[in-house]
């Protein structure tokens, strides 16, 4: 998967863009802690108050929230390239996933939903159809 996208100027020229996903947590280091050492997320960059993450190239982010609100809106899904893949990180999450890896018929999609200790929805999924490059 890439956190890479492509677009085209008005000159005609492709160029990659990307981005990043913020979210808000009392709790940043817990946080930060799951994801890399159960996901397999890795430390992209510290900031003040914040820590992005890399994942084979989605790119997320935690940063302290000043009020003490915890930001759990969303989804964070991680796409892996097949079920076992799938399956793997069900084995990883643990009493974290909500319920065993399924198909998704209406999207073509195997996938289970956890939650990340801040309560956050974590999807993990594989596509069972053909996708863009």
């Amino acid at each position: 998967m890439s956190g890479t996208a492509r677009f085209f100027s008005a000159a005609g020229d492709s160029r990659a863009v990307s981005g990043l996903v913020f979210f808000r947590t009392a709790n940043r280091d817990r946080v930060v802690e799951w994801y890399t050492e159960t996901v397999g997320a890795s430390v992209w960059l510290e900031q003040p108050g914040c820590t992005i993450l890399d994942y084979e190239g989605f790119r997320f982010g935690f940063c302290d929230a000043d009020d003490g609100e915890t930001e759990t809106e969303g989804i964070v899904t991680f796409v892996t390239d097949d079920r076992a893949g799938v399956d793997a990180f069900h084995e990883r999450v643990g009493d974290a996933a909500r319920e065993e890896p399924h198909v998704n018929e209406p999207y073509e999609i195997y996938q289970f939903f956890a939650d990340d200790p801040d309560g956050r929805t974590a999807e993990f999924q594989t596509f069972l159809h053909e996708t863009p490059d």
